[in-house]
């Protein structure tokens, strides 16, 4: 509790105004520590899509014009913003707001600072990370252990893996008949499934210069939005597989189609900390075909039904494709070994106990929920 009596309060910021996995990470970070009895709030730019949805749950959310560190009216704002709500804890996620609100939380003596880390590439400046926080949460043990070695210090860097609802990504019998049947999918047919941002980096074209070289009674699901469509579209039709890949678009349930999926081409090859969409499928109980890099490698290092291949390698993915539906697909022990194995490292309850013991150890903690509620079943 605060001197005055009242809950801690958390505070994320981030930059972004668009939609994906950090900013699904942020909103959950929200959700789960108001659940836990602290009070919660969020800084974005004007017109971020962050803002719409935590509105939309009645979290409160401080919208500022801009979060540009070389922009004294950015400095002012985020001032006055912070010097206002007094945040007990300050978490950054981007790094104009990590530099901005990090610095600034640091003037006005914010008692616990955090950054966030969430993707898997070299860092700019050690400055921002090992000056303005008090402590540095990563994705995933792939970005702590390049972060220590481009110089940011061991002992403020934590792990905390984005948590994924262990319930909500069960596979669905009734899922899979639904969306199969959406999409006049037969039973016997092989459905390849991918679910991401259509961005440079997730690499779709793999995929679909894969499934040219698969028999037809294997089919692809995309399910994502993204300014790479067109792109997609065209090569898809220039491969001659049209027909046999489907541009889900942005999906507000994605669960129902992980379910519909046979495999999971999980095709990123940079920048990815340890994907929601490849830890959601491995819930699921799907095989997975991945990308070798090293957040990939360490999320799938006790998975059975998994393979990796070299990004690009398509004689090398469409054996392992074929290789991966040689055995059955959906068995239940299988499935359910895999689920828990990635419940206990990778599932939500597991990311809130993490998260509730460092605030417990930096002096933070909600009066009478110190320790990790389970959600309601």
């Amino acid at each position: 509790m605060t001197a005055d009596g009242e809950a801690p309060l958390v505070v994320h910021t981030d930059w972004s105004r668009s939609w994906g996995g950090q900013e699904i990470r942020v909103l959950t970070e929200l959700r789960e520590m108001r659940r836990h009895g602290f009070r919660v709030a969020l800084i974005v730019p004007r017109g971020a899509e962050l803002a719409r949805r935590a509105a939309a749950e009645e979290i409160p959310v401080h919208e500022v014009a801009s979060i540009a560190k070389l922009r004294p009216s950015s400095w002012l704002e985020m001032i006055r913003l912070i010097r206002a709500i007094r945040p007990t804890v300050l978490n950054t996620h981007s790094s104009e707001d990590s530099w901005l609100a990090g610095a600034v939380g640091r003037m006005c003596r914010v008692p616990l600072i955090i950054r966030t880390r969430h993707v898997l590439s070299p860092i700019s400046s050690r400055i921002s990370y090992n000056f303005f926080p008090h402590l540095i949460l990563t994705c995933s043990n792939a970005i702590a252990e390049q972060m220590a070695n481009q110089g940011v210090k061991r002992e403020k860097l934590a792990v905390a893996s984005t948590g994924n609802d262990e319930e909500r990504f069960r596979f669905s019998p009734d899922h899979r008949q639904e969306i199969r049947k959406i999409y006049g999918i037969d039973d016997d047919q092989v459905v390849v499934g991918n679910v991401g941002f259509l961005r440079h980096y997730k690499g779709h074209p793999f995929i679909l210069k894969t499934m040219a070289t698969l028999p037809d009674k294997y089919c692809c699901i995309l399910v994502g939005g993204g300014d790479e469509l067109p792109r997609l579209q065209a090569l898809a039709k220039q491969l001659g597989i049209a027909g046999r890949v489907i541009f889900a678009g942005h999906q507000e349930q994605p669960e129902r189609y992980y379910s519909a999926f046979d495999l999971f081409f999980f095709s990123s090859n940079e920048a990815e900390g340890i994907s929601q969409a490849l830890i959601q499928a491995l819930l699921n109980g799907l095989p997975i075909l991945g990308c070798d890099i090293p957040s990939t490698r360490e999320a799938l290092h006790q998975i059975e039904a998994s393979r990796l291949v070299d990004y690009d390698d398509v004689a090398a993915a469409g054996k392992q494709l074929r290789e991966l539906t040689q055995g059955p697909l959906r068995d239940p022990e299988r499935m359910e070994r895999q689920r828990r194995i990635i419940a206990e490292q990778y599932g939500l309850d597991h990311m809130m106990r993490i998260l509730l013991d460092t605030y417990r150890r930096h002096g933070v903690v909600a009066e009478n929920r110190a320790t990790f509620t389970p959600r309601p079943r």
